[in-house]
């Protein structure tokens, strides 16, 4: 799959508005509309689906730093190439007001984007496990759905829009002007019908005409294993219903994932504190450690020091949109009890005659103890 800055002939270092005017430059030249390439359809999808990824500072910062696997896992699990209507709906979305797409290459009427309805930002909150395995959540909206009653038109059953008068039902008006340079012709949507070319006479009396009305619906949310704080999820089509049959808007799912009292997450990796008493730590041990993806079983070897890290590999958290899995990082924290019994106090004292002066500070227990603080 080719860079998306060489697809829209920009460098890394490109400024919004840098990008955004050489897809618009792009996108003119290779509009199926208007070029006659054979590869022209090809090259405008390549060149919107490159602008929807760089456009936005998320994404870019995505695939800035994991290449195409950031943007497959951060924006969208259902990750796909994008097709002609929806590289088309890109277009239309930032370069497609005044008088619509149309206007752009020779008139016609405001599209069908003109009445998008609105995108939709929720919370998602995970815990780290379902951060580990993915999960499947059903998030319930309050939002604008279709009228049932007039199943979304605005008029009433049995009754049809009119052709509007004022611009005979091209939704646009145009008027003609005379300057020394010649004469320019300006392009605007319709005041009457707002650019649909029809107007409606006999309003449904449940939604008033938008087509629209208050209510609740469910949507399902397949969240991959591997997220983080700053991803979000983009469903395209699952937000707010437009008026009057319009498109609807996107549901922008924004993942917050809660702290975990045991792990800290370093990326891909885990930590954790693994506490050990005097004799364990002297002896060596095995301890079993509950991990979010299940229980992990550690080797703790003889004559670990405090501060001690140990790695298991593979043992962290999935990588997004790639293979593999980071390291769990389990830190050695020998435990110093705070009261003792009478017999601990003798069995103490007993070894304290027997273990000598500690090692001196030149040699290479310091170096090792420094390492495991500096850690």
């Amino acid at each position: 799959m080719r860079d998306f800055y060489e697809i829209l002939e920009v460098d890394r270092g490109a400024s919004p508005d840098d990008i955004k005017r050489a897809y618009r430059r792009l996108a003119m030249q290779y509009h199926p509309d208007r070029s006659q390439a054979a590869d022209a359809e090809a090259r405008f999808k390549e060149l919107s689906e490159a602008y929807d990824a760089l456009r936005d500072p998320q994404k870019r910062a995505a695939y800035d730093r994991y290449g195409h696997a950031g943007i497959k896992g951060a924006a969208d699990p259902g990750f796909s190439h994008i097709d002609l209507a929806e590289a088309l709906n890109i277009f239309m979305r930032d370069f497609g007001g005044l008088g619509g797409f149309e206007t752009l290459f020779a008139g016609g009427r405001a599209p069908l984007e003109a009445r998008r309805g609105q995108d939709i930002r929720v919370s998602l909150k995970l815990t780290l496990a379902e951060v580990a395995s993915g999960v499947r959540r059903t998030i319930k909206l309050r939002t604008l759905v279709r009228c049932t009653t007039c199943d979304g038109a605005g008029h009433e059953p049995d009754t049809r829009p009119v052709t509007c008068t004022t611009c005979a039902g091209s939704g646009e008006i145009r008027r003609a002007a005379r300057s020394v340079f010649g004469q320019f012709v300006s392009v605007s949507p319709c005041p009457t019908c707002a650019g649909e070319g029809t107007v409606i006479q006999s309003p449904c009396q449940d939604c008033r005409g938008d087509g629209r009305r208050k209510g609740e619906r469910s949507v399902a949310v397949e969240v991959p294993p591997g997220v983080s704080g700053n991803h979000y999820i983009t469903l395209r089509g699952q937000g707010a219903a437009g008026p009057r049959n319009g498109p609807p808007g996107d549901l922008i799912v924004m993942i917050d994932v809660q702290e975990d009292e045991e792990f800290e997450r370093q990326g891909d990796d885990l930590a954790c504190v693994l506490p050990v008493s005097f004799s364990q730590a002297a002896l060596g041990t095995s301890a079993t450690l509950r991990t979010p993806l299940g229980e992990e079983r550690l080797s703790v070897p003889a004559g670990v020091q405090s501060g001690t890290e140990i790695r298991l590999k593979g043992k962290g958290l999935p990588r997004l949109g790639r293979n593999g899995q980071g390291d769990l990082v389990v830190r050695v924290h020998v435990w110093t009890p705070e009261s003792v019994s009478d017999e601990q106090r003798r069995l103490f004292r007993d070894l304290a005659a027997l273990e000598g002066d500690p090692p001196s500070k030149s040699g290479g227990f310091w170096s090792r103890l420094k390492e495991a603080l500096r850690a």
